[in-house]
């Protein structure tokens, strides 16, 4: 009900009254309960003046400020997202980046603690049903009210009802049918998600974040140094090729072997991967070739379309694991042809002058247009033999 909404709104302050009227009139302090205790009044003094760019802690000073901008950043873009995500907005993670600078620039000045994106704040804010920005205004004037005038008055404030206050906010926030979900789809999102619950949940929030982010970029890398090789063959009556093992009628063409690679790049961490990868390739073809040499005396294999569609970028150790491949398979009598380069993996190669290597094999704008060229090459050889 809208006209009851300030009821959620007051039941954290309501519930602080109590508490701290409850301990002071019963003495709880003295009976192990925890309390708050002194906190200093008024404002910070400013302290620009005390800021230096020449002493001796200075690079202890960048390493540390570095470290917690990272942190602060992480979990206040963290943070963001997750309430976007229930609230249904977008996220710009500029504006966070340039309003968390700003605050920590201006917060500086009179050495405030560092500013992020305080989750069991925004939890209370998003459980009282903050909707703008205007709720930070009115709670940083609250803020300052109570650090000029009520502060005597928290000295008995329990802190186990300032936990209480955090907790019962996080109910809502737990997406059980979520969690499933992701369960269902992808065991290792689970896996991140697993991660990042128990480690805020037994540690700190900076403590999930670094082990989501840090299994989110152990499967990144994984996937990246080991990728797919895939065989590829024409669906029929189209010009559309598609992977062999998924499309089991995709129809092969004999005497050629097209496989794609399926990583955006062609690095140091996968290019000998890759390359080993298209060479076993080649060798199973040609193990299948050895058994039906008594049929066929002529080569089988004799040209290795490699498609590069996926490939956006190329680095000096993909270029000379293509430049051995070229130099093996030619070895064996077996070309390879390159099809469907990206502007700037051409560019690279290029400049490699791997491509003038390659004059006599080519490199096609499709893998139809090398698989046709090659089918007639061979149709008009045949006919002249």
């Amino acid at each position: 009900n809208k006209k009851l909404f300030w009821i959620p709104a007051m039941a954290p302050l309501i519930s602080v009254i109590l508490a701290t009227l409850i301990v002071y009139l019963t003495n709880s302090e003295t009976r192990g309960v925890k309390i708050v205790k002194h906190i200093k009044p008024g404002f910070n003094r400013p302290s620009v003046n005390q800021l230096q760019f020449n002493g001796q802690h200075l690079g202890q000073v960048a390493k540390i400020g570095i470290i917690c901008a990272i942190i602060a950043l992480t979990e206040a873009i963290a943070v963001g997202r997750s309430f976007a995500t229930i609230k249904g907005y977008r996220l710009d993670g500029n504006k966070e980046m340039m309003a968390m600078g700003f605050s920590n620039i201006a917060g500086s000045l009179t050495s405030c603690y560092v500013a992020t994106g305080s989750f069991s704040r925004t939890a209370v804010n998003f459980s009282a049903g903050c909707e703008t920005v205007v709720s930070n205004i009115v709670m940083a004037i609250t803020v300052m009210v109570s650090l000029e005038v009520l502060t005597r008055f928290l000295y008995f404030t329990p802190t186990a009802i300032l936990a209480s206050i955090i907790l019962s906010a996080l109910p809502g926030l737990i997406d059980i049918s979520g969690a499933l979900h992701i369960w269902k789809l992808d065991k290792l999102d689970f896996l991140v998600l697993l991660a990042a619950f128990l480690g805020v949940l037994f540690a700190s929030v900076e403590i999930g974040l670094l082990l989501a982010v840090g299994i989110s970029f152990t499967r990144i890398i994984l996937s990246s140094i080991r990728p797919t090789v895939e065989a590829l063959g024409r669906l029929s009556k189209t010009d559309i090729f598609g992977d062999v093992n998924q499309y089991p009628m995709a129809n092969k063409t004999e005497g050629l072997l097209t496989l794609r690679i399926s990583s955006p790049l062609l690095c140091f961490a996968n290019a000998n991967f890759i390359r080993d990868r298209i060479l076993n390739s080649v060798q199973n073809v040609e193990e299948e070739e050895d058994v039906g040499q008594e049929v066929k005396k002529e080569k089988v294999l004799q040209v290795v379309i490699l498609d590069m569609s996926c490939v956006i970028s190329v680095d000096t150790s993909g270029v000379v694991a293509l430049e051995e491949l070229y130099q093996e398979l030619a070895s064996n009598d077996t070309r390879l042809v390159i099809a469907s380069p990206r502007w700037r993996v051409l560019h690279k190669l290029k400049r490699a002058k791997l491509d003038d290597n390659m004059k006599k094999e080519k490199i096609f704008m499709t893998v139809g247009e090398a698989v046709d060229f090659y089918v007639r090459a061979r149709t008009t050889l045949h006919d002249m033999c």
